[in-house]
């Protein structure tokens, strides 16, 4: 049974969202990192990038797949987990704490209120 902390918003390709003043953090939820499992490599995506929501925003390399990552919202990118770099465990062992990215929405409200509150991630992955 998965972790699904109830104050993020999820993508149905498993990322998570999580509103932080202006700007929107997103990781990888438990699910995803259980399903890949050890990750090895990740493909961060650049700063100052643009995205609309699902858009590809970088990779996850395991052990098992590479599977790419979609921003769940519109925006800027603004930040990047470096850490990620030469640490990217961090997601198998802190989904939640390890964000890969951070993003300007340019329509955070209406972008995030698309995603899946955690009741609906919850049921979408089956558990």
């Amino acid at each position: 049974m998965s972790n699904i902390p109830a104050e993020l918003r999820f993508a149905e390709s498993h990322e998570w969202a999580k509103k932080d003043g202006d700007l929107i953090v997103v990781g990888i939820s438990d699910h995803a990192q259980e399903a890949l499992g050890d990750v090895v490599f990740v493909e961060l995506p650049e700063i100052g990038k643009v995205f609309v929501a699902g858009d590809t925003a970088g990779v996850v390399e395991s052990v098992k797949a590479a599977s790419d990552i979609y921003s769940p919202v519109g925006g800027e990118v603004v930040e990047v987990n470096e850490a990620l770099s030469t640490s990217p465990e961090g997601l198998n062992n802190t989904p939640y704490d390890s964000w890969i990215f951070k993003i300007k929405p340019s329509n955070a409200d209406a972008d995030l209120a698309k995603l899946l509150d955690a009741a609906g991630y919850k049921s979408a992955i089956g558990e």
